[in-house]
């Protein structure tokens, strides 16, 4: 694995974060000084090791963000906002692109080391033809994806004044992880109806996986000034994912399919109505997206160049995010391990 410098001082944005906890308590594991950027100091102390350093702030203060980097080595830009309806277009700008910015400029005015910036395949949209790879072109498809696009451009665009690596990851499961719960649940229920067939692509990392290729870009010499794609070994079609989730619950696979074109009209209606007034909606065209856009991508680039290599098996990893799941009493399932 990556080796870690006793002395240097390592800064996580985005640490109370899925994947920015993950990668805090591992970093932490192996010796590493760890500093985080917080807005709430309580919970950062609450999820994270009691020697991680907490700024607490908005990562979109500038303030913040000078007093963050001093002495930092390494940083690891996880922060990002996500997909709320409550926020506006111009929040997403703000914490997405103009917070990387900043950080980017402080990055390169302290001299720091290593800079991982991370991005998401969500930049390449719906893969037409699949396998999608590093050089397949952008198509972000909302205002998520398109700041998360314009913010990797901005970092890509500081690979000659700092050195950094990009990574742009798969979707990100694994204990600990609500993303997926809704889906986890409706299939354990066997209520879990499959827009459109299931016949699209779907690609899938376990957090662990992810921490480890986020480490390498974090290390490794070759990582320096490249973006990589980091997913697992496989991509498969959501309904053989829905499968394999339904036979870790111990229910039949979702016999329910449905036509997605009235549901993608309905996204588009019901977003229009609810998100002006900062109103979650009851059904996203995302959501929708999730059905019937295709996500699948290759990882050669990063096996080939720095050695990454998945080690959690999705049928393992599907299991073990399963049981978390049922031990914290967000699913019930009537199978026993």
């Amino acid at each position: 694995m990556t080796e870690v410098s006793k002395e240097a001082l390592t800064l996580v944005t985005g640490a109370t974060g899925f994947t920015g906890s993950h990668l805090v308590r591992a970093l932490v594991a192996d010796g590493a000084r760890v500093r985080v950027i917080a807005r709430s100091a309580e919970r950062a102390r609450q999820m994270l090791p009691p020697s991680v350093d907490i700024v607490e702030g908005d990562i979109a203060d500038p303030h913040i963000v000078e007093r963050a980097v001093q002495g930092v080595s390494t940083v690891y830009h996880l922060a990002a906002l996500y997909r709320e309806a409550k926020h506006r277009d111009t929040r997403y700008r703000e914490v997405n692109v103009d917070a990387s910015r900043r950080l980017l400029d402080a990055a390169v005015e302290t001299g720091v080391r290593r800079y991982v910036h991370c991005s998401t395949v969500g930049v390449h949209g719906h893969i037409a033809s699949p396998p999608a790879d590093e050089q397949t072109a952008y198509e972000p498809g909302d205002v998520y994806q398109e700041t998360k696009c314009e913010a990797e451009r901005l970092a890509y665009s500081y690979r000659d004044r700092i050195p950094l690596a990009i990574a742009r990851p798969t979707a990100i499961y694994g204990p600990g992880d609500t993303r997926l719960l809704k889906m986890f649940r409706m299939v354990a229920r066997q209520r879990f109806p499959l827009l459109g067939g299931g016949e699209n692509f779907y690609h899938m990392v376990h957090v662990n996986d992810l921490v480890r290729g986020l480490r390498l870009l974090g290390t490794h010499p070759k990582a320096v000034g490249e973006i990589f794609i980091l997913g697992g070994e496989r991509y498969l079609k959501l309904s053989e994912l829905v499968g394999i989730i339904a036979e870790a619950a111990g229910v039949p696979a979702p016999w329910i399919r449905l036509p997605a074109k009235p549901f993608q009209l309905a996204g588009s209606l019901v977003e229009k109505l609810c998100i002006p007034f900062g109103i979650e909606p009851p059904i996203h065209r995302r959501r929708v997206d999730f059905y019937t856009k295709s996500r699948a991508f290759s990882i050669e680039k990063a096996k080939r160049l720095i050695g990454y290599r998945p080690e959690v098996g999705l049928e393992e990893g599907i299991r073990e995010t399963l049981d978390r799941y049922v031990a914290n009493g967000y699913i019930e399932v009537a199978y026993q391990r």
